[in-house]
Order: C-alpha cells, then structure tokens, then sequence
C-alpha cells in the first residue's frame, strides 16, 4: 500500500487530467445533445430521422469501438482535431494544445458516444411534459422554436436532470479507456505505468485509481439523491 503515499503525486496527476477530460466531454455532450434532442423531436421529417439515425447508431455501438475510429480512423484521414484548439480553453486545458492529439481524440469519442444518451434523457423529459401544454401554444400561435424555449423545455429540465446526471456518471467510469487509446497520464494510464513499467502491485494501484473515480462519482450521485428526493415531494 506505499505505493499510495510513494506515488500520491502521480495518483493526483492522473486524477486532474481526467477530470479535466470528463468536464470538456460532459459541456460537448451536452451541447451535442440539446441539439440532437430538438432534432429528434422536430416536426421536419428529414431532421427527425438525421437524429434518430445518430441516436442509435452511436447508443448501440461499444465506445471501444468509437474510441478506436477516433484515435486511429482520423489520424488516417489527416486529422488531429486542431478545431479543438481553442485559444481560451488552451490556457486552462493545456492538453487541448498539445502537439499529442489523443487527448483530443478520447475528447470527441466520449462527445459523440455520450451525447446519444444525453439526447434521451432529454427527450424522456420533454415526453413527460403533458401534450396537452404543446397543443395549447400552437394553438396560440407560437412556432415550434417559441413552444420548445417557453413551453417545453423549461419544464422538462426538471424531468431530465436526474437521467442527465446518470448519463455523466456513465461517461466518467466511461472515460477509463481514454488512457488505452494514447492518453498519457490519465488515471487508467497511471495505473498501466506504475504496473507495468514500475513493476508494483496492482491491487494497491487498483484501489488508488478507484478512489479517484469514486471522488467523482459518489458526489454526484449523492446529489442525484437528493435532487430526486426534492422532485418526489414536490409531487
């Protein structure tokens, strides 16, 4: 169990850098799914079905495979996802900048996989908004655009936050294979280097990365708890 005190440095490392990670791919996610969200719910068949396509193509693919398109299929078509740096979120995400693309790379795989999943958790909250509430506003004359921003999705907001938060935690235990796909210095591949290269334990290295996610993830869902809690009442 030294290897917890020995290598605390390293442990904490590891555990910025995902967490680092985990935040720019929950913000993409998000956004990519509000959008595909209003997709799947728009009354344009053509925009309807382009979301329900990506939705489950990408909901019924394993984010091992979609990490192996993005670390090895883009560098093959030329790419390095330079798009994704950004001169302001270069200076508080250093790796954003790096000449490495793979943090990049395990950035947009998480994007795209966990975006499907955000899109319906957000739709099972629009769906949870009565009908009746829609029909109301365009009978007003309200556009869609109108109806989705007053009507539907302020009240749904509330119905999505708990599966949102849900699909956050997946994505955080998820973001473990980004150090297998070339991230260096992520709390799986902190695990690989002191096992393998440094030769300790793997248990005692085991229960250091599990610790890390578990800060993650044990608030946040504590805070789901209570939220939900909140919600029941309220009802």
């Amino acid at each position: 169990m030294n290897v917890l005190i020995d290598k605390f440095d390293v442990f904490a490392g590891g555990f910025w850098l995902t967490l680092q990670i985990c935040v720019l791919a929950a913000i993409g996610a998000l956004v990519l799914g509000g959008i595909l969200a209003v997709l799947r719910i728009s009354p344009v068949p053509p925009l309807r079905a382009l979301g329900t396509t990506y939705v489950n193509v990408f909901r019924n693919m394993p984010l091992t495979v979609v990490m192996f398109f993005a670390a090895f299929g883009l560098p093959a078509l030329g790419s390095n996802a330079d798009f994704l740096r950004i001169p302001v979120l270069d200076s508080l995400f250093s790796r954003l900048g790096t000449d490495l693309p793979y943090f990049r790379f395990a950035l947009i795989a998480l994007v795209l996989y966990t975006a499907a999943f955000v899109c319906e958790a957000l739709r099972s909250g629009v769906n949870a908004v009565p009908a009746g509430q829609a029909e109301a506003a365009r009978s007003l004359g309200l556009t869609f655009g109108q109806n989705l921003r007053h009507v539907v999705l302020p009240q749904s907001w509330q119905a999505s936050v708990v599966p949102l938060g849900s699909v956050i935690i997946a994505m955080i235990k998820n973001s473990a294979l980004a150090g297998f796909f070339g991230v260096v210095g992520d709390l799986s591949a902190t695990a690989d280097q002191l096992t393998g290269a440094e030769g300790y334990a793997f248990i005692p290295v085991a229960i250091g990365v599990s610790v890390g996610y578990l800060i993650m993830t044990v608030p946040l869902g504590a805070l789901l708890d209570r939220i939900e809690k909140r919600q029941a009442v309220a009802r």
